[in-house]
């Protein structure tokens, strides 16, 4: 299902990142009076109404010649690029700039749903020095304040009017679609040439070598898959190449259209924090996970080595302690039949579906084996529970309020469902709701 894509971009200190703090209802951007603070693209997921789309916020683009503004305007381009809908920004203050009529003459060459937005209008009195804006051939300006929160409802279904719709098509359906992803230099490329059997991607020990996201089909065992190798994912702070920049968002875009990613982690090298940094995409967005260990050969090995491996990922992968592991050597093709085995296993519990009569009774064995803790003032309880849908599987509990749900007895609920039923690799979600009278 595609979400869509939405670029804020516009010339330096117009307001993007604050607006792009107000849509998220977040202050993940870093917001500051200094022209030039925002250099490279962020993202964050944003919601409205029934849509759902990824936001990315810009460095400003100016006329006047600064540091890293070659590299800004590359990055700006490459997400004008890859965005469905693209918000220009101006300032209301200032009237029409030089660096505006910059930015709108790069917008000529992307055949993109436009929306100028002309921020920092706080009251009426300014809105007679809006006629300008007409002059950069991009329609009616919407008026909008960042600060007070003015125009943004209004921003916001300009933006949903113009993107994809989300509608699920048919071109996958019946594929386990899953994506490796992993830092670069990991094996992503082999380790797809391995699973297809064949060197259809080049690959190289030269870090990044992939640039781009591709897709294979192939059968095995009477199952239809459909592989996505992604670039190899920087931490951020240390990606300042354009083409790195353009890696990531493709790989965002790839776990995105899966249903498995396939977490790769180098044995020779270990466990780096840049791997938690790569999987927190796939996390969330609620995919299934397997942890794969690459490059086995190349340890040296004991009777216990594998399972000391095993005992370091999950103590550094708390977070994924339901994630199947799996020991493979990509370039001596080697267990690659266990990846197989833990990717059917996984598809098959992400795609699950639980007969109501037997949650339900899961549900009140778990209730009376362990009672739930006092937490804000109440005690939880459970009434009923209904699995509504799949990709995760999602169960609705009705209860007597969401309020008292301590986050350790959400997690033993997960794990009574996960003794019960089969949910290797993917993950539950859970939603409280009061029932009603």
């Amino acid at each position: 299902m595609h979400k869509g894509y939405v670029a804020l971009v516009g010339s330096p200190n117009v307001g993007k990142s604050t607006i792009f703090n107000r849509l998220l209802g977040t202050r993940l951007a870093i917001v500051d009076d200094m022209p030039g603070v925002t250099r490279d693209r962020m993202y964050g997921r944003c919601s409205w109404l029934e849509h759902e789309f990824y936001l990315i916020d810009t460095g400003g683009i100016e006329v006047k010649d600064r540091p890293f503004q070659e590299e800004i305007r590359i990055q700006t381009e490459i997400a004008m690029e890859e965005a469905d809908v693209i918000v220009f920004l101006a300032d209301g203050n200032l009237g029409v700039t030089k660096d505006d009529m910059l930015v709108s003459r790069l917008l000529r060459k992307f055949k993109k749903p436009i929306i100028l937005a002309v921020n920092k209008v706080d009251n009426r009195s300014k809105e007679a020095n809006l006629d300008d804006f007409y002059a950069l051939g991009l329609g009616e300006p919407l008026l909008v304040s960042g600060v007070h929160g003015i125009g943004i409802g209004d921003l916001l279904d300009k933006i949903v009017s113009y993107l994809p719709k989300n509608i699920e098509t048919n071109e996958d359906e019946g594929k386990i679609c899953f994506t490796l992803v992993g830092r670069p230099n990991v094996g992503k490329s082999s380790l797809a040439n391995a699973i297809v059997g064949e060197d259809r991607l080049i690959t190289s020990n030269i870090e990044g070598t992939t640039r781009d996201a591709i897709d294979i089909d192939f059968r095995r065992d009477e199952r239809t898959y459909k592989i996505i190798d992604t670039a190899g994912l920087k931490r951020r702070g240390k990606i300042y190449e354009a083409i790195d920049k353009y890696s990531a968002l493709r790989a965002l875009k790839a776990i995105e259209r899966s249903d498995i990613v396939l977490l790769l982690i180098d044995a020779s090298t270990g466990i780096i924090e840049q791997d938690k940094h790569v999987i927190g995409y796939a996390i969330e967005q609620d995919k299934a996970i397997i942890i794969v260990v690459n490059k086995w050969d190349l340890v040296e090995k004991n009777t216990n080595t594998m399972q000391e491996f095993e005992k370091k990922i999950r103590r550094e992968f708390k977070f994924l302690d339901y994630a199947p592991i799996v020991f493979v050597s990509a370039l001596k093709k080697q267990r690659i039949n266990t990846i197989f085995k833990a990717i059917d296993v996984a598809y098959d519990g992400y795609v699950s579906r639980i007969q109501t009569s037997l949650l339900n009774s899961v549900m009140e064995d778990a209730q009376i084996m362990n009672e739930a803790p006092d937490f804000n003032g109440g005690r939880l309880r459970i009434y009923y529970a209904n699995q509504v849908s799949i990709k995760p599987p999602t169960i609705v509990l009705f209860c007597n309020d969401p309020n008292y749900v301590h986050f350790s007895y959400e997690r033993y609920l997960k794990n009574k469902l996960r003794e019960t039923f089969v949910f290797d690799g993917s993950p539950i979600k859970l939603i409280f709701r009061r029932k009603s009278q």
